[in-house]
């Protein structure tokens, strides 16, 4: 049976296992709020692949290069804030490139911006 990425399937004590390391680790990534698994309706932390690739990410950072929690927290939150740029650069990329094939406005005259929602500024001479 294949499963999804973000599919929570892995107990606590799999993943402690798999990792090894202590359950409390776990359950001290989560109140850090470096980790946030999923509960079962019995309240049973599920844990997805995509949860297990950042706890050894942590793993790595605490070990490997003696970064301290808070540390780990800052890295991971610059990480996702790097990630979600790359990706409004994907799209505003993606944007510009339609504007520019579809040939209504000519390259030196628009700005692509994005607020809430994307939006397409065109300069009159």
């Amino acid at each position: 049976m294949i499963h999804h990425y973000d599919e929570p399937i892995y107990l606590i004590s799999i993943v402690a296992k798999v990792l090894d390391i202590h359950p409390q680790t776990l359950r001290q990534y989560e109140r850090e709020n470096l980790i946030t698994p999923s509960r079962s309706s019995g309240k049973i932390r599920l844990y997805s692949q995509k949860d297990i690739d950042r706890i050894k990410l942590i793993l790595r950072l605490t070990r490997e290069l003696g970064v301290n929690l808070a540390g780990v927290d800052v890295i991971l939150r610059l990480k996702e804030n790097v990630e979600n740029m790359e990706q409004d650069i994907k799209e505003l990329k993606n944007d510009l490139l339609k504007a520019r094939n579809s040939q209504t406005v000519s390259n030196d005259k628009a700005l692509v911006t994005k607020k809430s929602i994307y939006e397409m500024i065109i300069f009159e001479d």
